[in-house]
Formats: C-alpha cells, structure tokens, sequence
C-alpha cells in the first residue's frame, strides 16, 4: 500500500471517529426543525417534578407537538399517590370537560352533512325546549319569580354557551336546581338528562351572558336525533376509530382499567391524597358531550392535531377548514370573562395576546378539564400541547403555568 493510500485511510478514520452519528445528526435536525430547546425542555420538566415533590400535584403525563415532530413527553410522579406506583406515558385520565371540545367536533361534522343551520331553533329538533323560562334572581332560585325567554334559544347559542344554561356548578340557588336535575336524579340517557336539563328556568335570557354549562349535553342528544347513533357509537364509528384514538370512550374494557390513574384531592389538613370515591370505568350509560369520556395524551394528541391540521387527519378529512375557522373564532360577542379571549364554538379562544398577560398566541384555541387535565392548539406556532393529571376541585393554576413553560421551550 502506497504512502498516498496509507494517508487517506487514516484522515478516513479520523474522519469517522470525530464526526457525530447518523443518529446525532437525525436529532438535530429535528430538534432544529421543530425550534424547541433541549435545555429547556429540561426546565419544564424539572419545575413539574419539584411540584410532585412538594405534593401538589401526584404525578403529570404532558405531550408536545410541533411542526409536526413529537418534541417532547414525560410521564412523572404518581398515577396512585397510596400504592407510590409510578406514572407511565399509556395511563388513562377521565378528562371531564375535555370531552366538550370532541363532542362539539362531531356535531360540526353533521353540520357539514346539512342537517340543521347553526341559525336554527333548537326547539325545531327538541320540541322541550320551546318555551323557555328565565329565572329572576338566580341566587334565590326557583322561588325568587321566573318570567318567559325573549327568543328563542338558537344552535349556535347552545355551542358558544350563550344560550342561558348553567352547569349546576356554581354557589346560586339556580345551580343547585339544575345540579339535582340533570345529575342527582340520576339520569339513565342523555335523553332523560337533557329532557331535564329543559325543564329548569334559564340563569339569562338567551343571546345576553356567557354562562359555563351544560348545553353540550344538548349536542349529544341532537347527535342521537340526527345520526340514529348513540354520541358513543357515533364518536367511536365517526372520530374515534378512524384517527386511531383506542383508548377514549365513555367506558372502559378490563384491560384499560389497570391504567386508569386515580383520583386525588387535598384532605382537610392541605395534604394531596387518594380521593376515597373514584369515577366509575364501566357501566356508565349517559354518553353525555359535558363530561364522561376517558382518553390517554396520545389519544388526544391525534384530535387536537387533526384540528391544528385544518380538519384533516391521515388523509381522512373529518372537517372543512372553513369550519375549524368558525369554531376557533370568538362567537359568544365578547361576552366571555376571561381579558384577551373569547369564546368559539366548543373551545376559548386567544384574541388579544397582551390582555391575557401570559405567553401564547393570537389564534390558539384550547380547553381543560375538572380533574386539572388541560390542552391547546396553537396554529401560528404550529403546536399542540397536552397536560394531564388527576386532582379535585379544578384550579386554573397548572394549565397558566403549563402554557408558560411550554412557550418558554421555543427557541
């Protein structure tokens, strides 16, 4: 072997020996494409791990997307804060009114197919609802006087929660009416809960207030009224099953049950603990669009990235652009309390960045659930995000910090 050649296999070797692998060089490029920060990410990480620490929280799985690559998802802490079994990244949540935002999808896929105009009556469809009530002091209740609605309660009102009905969450009188209605009773269909949901008095004549409620519920009744499907069969035939979403529906096979992640609450001493009720996996007939459905971060993902992608999934398309546009513009006429954002159909909606004094987007459109389970869809970042936990009552506390540990991560 010549000189030349003995040289040339050596700056070859050399060569090979210093140069980052083919791997290495895979992951920055898509560390670049993506323009999240690994040292970051490592930030965000640590600040959720520091808060199951001090116990405020069991445990967390978050997921992220963006421009298309997955860029980051951990799984922390606890899935049961008794039995110290740690968190896994498969782990179902019930996700409560995360269940809102899918429900009103499906029912904007039968808008598409011509069933009804958002313009409509509802009462032309549920004929209960003709004739509504409007409650006088809702603090006092039923008691306190009722008097006639001035119109009657459109579509687009029940989707933007400007029709008039509570959720029978809040301290009124009026919410503890509606509670023992459409809960206590013990609805066995949303037939019965909806029939009862239009039997109680307004909290605000329609068109005229913003009022968290249950007027999904209504969504899922007038899905069984068009379609001949149960909202069940008709999410899992229609969304559920074509996007790959195995792990969301209203129960759970025994399989799934053994990752379902316990419930949490504080005790009266302020200590996080497992609560001594947990939400019923199976049996559960009311497949209502307020709350109900179980689902995993990746599960998810795949719905709100098929709505970050205009409607389209995998070469199946489930809407039109132009209804995903409506659906995450505000439509509730800026009667939504929250500075900067208002309210579409089905989601809230970021409309002044520096009114909402935190990091996001104009045009991110997001929800979250009663369990502290919480997501966003951030078009102009081409992002999506998921954080979900098991802890009771709801604070709005994590889903603020999540989303700013979240945008901090973009280089």
């Amino acid at each position: 072997m010549t000189f030349k050649n003995r040289f040339s296999l050596f700056l070859l070797a050399i060569c090979l020996i210093s140069a980052p692998s083919f791997a290495q060089l895979a992951n920055e490029k898509s560390s670049s494409k993506a323009g999240i920060s690994s040292e970051r990410l490592a930030r965000y990480d640590a600040y959720f791990q520091r808060e199951i620490d001090a116990g405020r929280l069991p445990g967390v799985v978050t997921l992220m997307y963006r421009k298309g690559e997955k860029v980051h998802e951990s799984a922390l802490g606890y899935n049961d804060l008794a039995a110290k079994t740690a968190m896994r990244q498969d782990q179902i949540f019930y996700i409560q009114s995360m269940t809102k935002p899918i429900i009103t999808t499906a029912f904007m896929m039968l808008y598409e197919e011509g069933y009804f105009f958002l313009t409509d009556p509802i009462s032309k469809y549920l004929p209960e609802f003709k004739d509504m009530k409007v409650i006088l002091d809702p603090a006092k209740g039923s008691v306190g006087g009722i008097e006639p609605a001035k119109s009657q309660i459109t579509i687009a009102q029940v989707l933007s929660h400007t029709a008039g009905f509570l959720h029978g969450i809040g301290g009124t009188e009026l919410d503890k009416e509606v509670a023992q209605a459409i809960y206590m009773s013990g609805p066995k269909s949303i037939e019965e809960r909806v029939k009862a949901l239009a039997a109680q008095p307004l909290a605000s004549h329609p068109g005229q207030q913003w009022n968290y409620s249950a007027s999904p519920d209504i969504l899922a009744r007038l899905i069984e009224v068009f379609s001949g499907m149960s909202p069940a069969e008709f999410l899992k035939t229609r969304l559920f099953d074509p996007l790959g979403m195995k792990d969301t529906g209203f129960n759970l096979s025994d399989a799934q049950k053994t990752r379902m992640v316990q419930l949490h609450n504080f005790n009266e001493t302020g200590v996080l603990v497992k609560s001594e009720r947990q939400t019923p996996t199976s049996g559960n007939t009311v497949f209502g669009g307020t709350h109900g459905l179980f689902s995993t971060s990746q599960d998810y993902s795949l719905f709100a990235r098929m709505m970050l992608n205009g409607g389209e999934w995998n070469g199946t398309r489930y809407l039109s652009p132009k209804t995903v546009e409506i659906m995450s513009m505000d439509q509730a006429n800026d009667l939504f309390r929250d500075p900067g954002k208002g309210f579409g159909l089905g989601f809230a909606v970021v409309e002044d960045l520096a009114d909402t004094k935190s990091l996001g987007s104009e045009g991110t459109f997001y929800w979250s659930g009663a369990f502290c389970t919480y997501f966003f869809i951030d078009p102009k970042e081409e992002m999506v995000a998921i954080f979900m936990t098991q802890v009771n009552p709801f604070s709005s506390y994590y889903e603020n910090k999540f989303r700013q540990m979240v945008y901090q991560t973009i280089e």
